[in-house]
């Protein structure tokens, strides 16, 4: 297994080695590139014969996107999808020869910064469209661009009927046109009616676009079968471990190892309360671990417990332990009663995400997606990066 810390953790190399960096560390991110390789591949086979993209956005959905993108260009993938620029110009230094589209299209005057990166805009707008052919006829760039058409999310795009007045333009050749896509509203619900709306209506939308590639499928469109597929499957946050079908076993590989200190191991006597609002009370003499992680680190307040009502849940020690009370900027409290004492003692880690925790179950207790779990991991863990497929 190949162990690499993130290089943005240590700015303090020439005080301490990484080994003893980790050792110090009040929380430890760990990020399994091995899963992430493997992720990719599974939704790779179910699309064949469609290409298997990937979207790095958002900082790879909190992974890191320099070593995500290195993980899947060494997998096979060649096409990445970003956001904003500043995810663009990392994904591609870390893919020089990737195909690299920015989701959120042409920002008025970016073009010359898009071209310098050789990044292709996804364009949902006629007028935005116009002033592409513009940057492109005084440059001479040719690297091409995305359309993205509108189907029913109601989020970015051209209407169908936008689309259609370029079929003559799609006719005439030399387009310029690399791309045409549109994007899921509710893929994780194979019944919902809006998935068959969307894609008769991108099928046509594709017709128009003939010998242009297509794309329509997220991570769990590639789950709704190989006429939601197309050309180019761009899945997300199946790769990093996200359960794609959420009425289903998880078919992905855990991809986040999540792990906080114990800072603090106090007795609360029955009857007394823990944190903020005195919400959670103890019913016995209670051991109580304070852990050195918060809403702060992504850890969200939601997570927390009350009197009557229980939160998530920490791993101590191989147990399943209950949070006890509000969760704290810094902090969150634990109740290891039932833990044997030396099992867990002031410096120890515990588990926050993993050893059967899984990020969709985190989700759950901060009432909220996996996605918003991933990216709101915070900078203060020590991150390390392992591949086992290398």
């Amino acid at each position: 297994m190949n162990v690499v810390s993130d290089p943005k953790s240590l700015a303090e190399t020439r005080i301490l080695s990484p080994e003893a960096m980790q050792a110090a560390a009040t929380g430890v991110l760990t990020i399994d590139l091995a899963a992430i390789k493997a992720n990719w591949r599974i939704l790779e086979k179910l699309g064949v014969p469609a290409e298997c993209g990937a979207a790095v956005k958002a900082d790879a959905y909190g992974c890191g996107i320099d070593p995500v993108v290195r993980a899947l260009t060494e997998a096979g993938c060649k096409t990445f999808f970003v956001a904003t620029l500043d995810e663009a110009r990392a994904a591609r230094t870390a893919a020089p020869e990737a195909a690299l589209y920015l989701l959120n299209g042409l920002l008025q005057n970016s073009g010359d910064a898009l071209a310098a990166i050789n990044c292709r805009p996804v364009i949902g707008d006629l007028g935005e469209l116009a002033e592409w052919d513009i940057f492109c006829r005084r440059t001479g760039w040719s690297g091409g661009a995305a359309i993205h058409v509108d189907t029913g999310m109601n989020r970015l795009g051209l209407s169908p009927a936008d689309a259609q007045s370029l079929a003559p333009r799609i006719q005439a050749g030399g387009h310029g046109i690399t791309l045409v896509m549109s994007h899921l509203a509710c893929a994780e619900n194979p019944k919902h009616p809006l998935n068959a709306r969307q894609v008769t209506s991108f099928r046509e939308v594709a017709h128009l676009f003939a010998g242009v590639p297509a794309s329509l499928a997220n991570s769990s469109g590639v789950f709704l079968g190989s006429h939601f597929q197309f050309d180019l499957l761009r899945p997300g946050a199946a790769l990093y471990g996200v359960n794609p079908t959420p009425d289903a076993v998880n078919p992905m590989q855990p991809v986040v190892d999540l792990k906080a200190r114990i800072v603090q191991i106090r007795t609360v006597e029955r009857g007394d309360s823990v944190g903020y609002s005195a919400t959670w009370t103890a019913r016995r003499t209670s051991r109580i671990a304070v852990v050195a992680a918060g809403y702060a680190d992504g850890y969200f307040r939601a997570a927390g417990s009350s009197d009557g009502t229980r939160g998530a849940e920490v791993m101590v020690a191989g147990q399943r332990c209950p949070v006890a009370g509000r969760i704290s900027m810094d902090l969150l409290a634990v109740d290891i009663t039932d833990v044997p004492a030396k099992d867990a003692r002031r410096g120890h880690l515990v588990t926050l995400i993993g050893d059967g925790i899984t990020v969709d179950e985190l989700a759950h207790h901060f009432g909220s997606i996996a996605y918003e779990v991933l990216t709101s991991l915070g900078r203060r863990y020590f991150r390390v990066y392992k591949d086992s497929t290398t």
